[in-house]
Formats: structure tokens, C-alpha cells, sequence
């Protein structure tokens, strides 16, 4: 395959993916059918199936794809050792997705409220020693005296529950903003107030 081909192929699951998302987080996985992601994406429906035969094939495409799109925001915990660089570094990568990939933060929300039907035991596999990695960073920390004691874990889901709000909520967001999606300045400035309540409750300052 030359590379133009491959970089069509690359661009076109792309372009399904992110549509997929959309679809999916909109309808659900029950009520969205290729027809709507091929609308969606402005593609041939036999396109769809020549990248991904199924619907299911898709879905579990899209989760995984997140999954990996959150393991690079977390990349920060492997490449520096400073808790409040990590920290804020995560944060913010986490509330940058949250802006840009709201309809994928839904989408794997509704799949683990529902007990990750699709995802089944591929989740425990990539996402258990993933997180553990990172807990372990933050038990060091507290070892090393450089963050207060905390369960890590916990420092973790407020994380994930306080960025992903953002995406997972934004109409409740948007209703609380007189009807408006949060400006540049105020996303800033929550992205801020997050990392700071974070920060100092582990006793650092921002």
C-alpha cells in the first residue's frame, strides 16, 4: 500500500471515529445505526464497512481509541517526577479533551455505567495496571514526604470526576452560564481552579 493510500485510510478511520463518537453519545450504542455515522461523516455507508464491518467493531474501536487518547494525557506521570507538574500537567490535558472530545467522554461514561458490556475484560487489561502505575507514583510521593498522606486512588476519580464534568455535563454547564458555553477566560479560569483545589489539598501550592 503506497503511502497516499495509507494516509487516506488513516484520515478516513479518523473522520469515522470522531463521528462515531458523536453519534454514539447522542443516541447510544441500542439506537445509533451506521446509516446515522455515515450521515454523520458524510460517507457512503459501504465505506463504513470496509474500514469496520459491524457496529460493535466500531463501538469497541471508539472506547479503545479514547482510552488511548487518556494514556497519552497521562504520560506526564512517566516523564517527570514533580508532583505539581504532574499533577497540573494531567489536569489540564484531562480538561483540554473534556473541551475537545465531549461527545467520546460521554461515550465511555455511558459504557461504564452500564458495567463496560463491550469492553468486558479488554478494560480490566488496559486499564488496571495503568491506573495502579499511577497510584504508585502518588503512594511515593506521600512516602517521600512530598505531598500530604492520601489514598491514591481517590486523588485519581476526583481527577477524572472534576475534569470530565466538563464534558460529561456540559449542558448542565452551559444552562449554569446563562445559557452559554464557557468562554475561553472562564474555561481558564476552571481549568485553574481545579488544579488548585487539587494542588492544596494535597498540600501544595498552585
Amino acid at each position: 500500500m503506497s503511502n497516499h493510500k495509507i494516509e487516506i485510510r488513516r484520515a478516513n478511520v479518523e473522520k469515522i471515529l470522531l463521528g462515531a463518537e458523536k453519534v454514539f453519545a447522542e443516541k447510544g450504542f441500542a439506537g445509533a445505526a451506521m446509516a446515522d455515522i455515515a450521515a454523520e461523516v458524510q460517507l457512503p455507508r459501504s465505506n463504513l464497512h470496509y474500514y469496520f464491518s459491524t457496529k460493535t467493531e466500531l463501538y469497541s474501536a471508539v472506547l479503545l481509541g479514547l482510552l488511548d487518547v487518556w494514556k497519552q494525557d497521562a504520560l506526564c506521570f512517566e516523564t517527570y517526577d514533580d508532583p505539581r507538574l504532574v499533577l497540573s500537567s494531567y489536569i489540564r490535558a484531562k480538561m483540554n479533551h473534556s473541551r475537545t472530545r465531549p461527545y467520546g467522554s460521554k461515550v465511555w461514561a455511558n459504557e461504564i455505567i452500564h458495567g463496560a458490556p463491550s469492553l468486558g475484560r479488554a478494560l480490566d487489561a488496559s486499564l488496571y495496571d495503568w491506573a495502579k502505575m499511577k497510584e504508585a507514583k502518588i503512594r511515593q510521593w506521600v512516602a517521600d514526604k512530598r505531598i500530604l498522606p492520601v489514598e491514591p486512588a481517590s486523588v485519581l476519580y476526583m481527577i477524572w470526576a472534576s475534569t470530565q464534568h466538563y464534558a460529561d455535563f456540559d449542558h448542565q454547564v452551559n444552562i449554569l452560564n446563562d445559557h452559554q458555553p464557557l468562554s475561553d477566560i472562564q474555561f481558564e479560569r476552571a481549568v485553574q481552579t481545579v488544579t488548585s483545589v487539587i494542588l492544596r489539598g494535597i498540600g501544595l501550592e498552585p
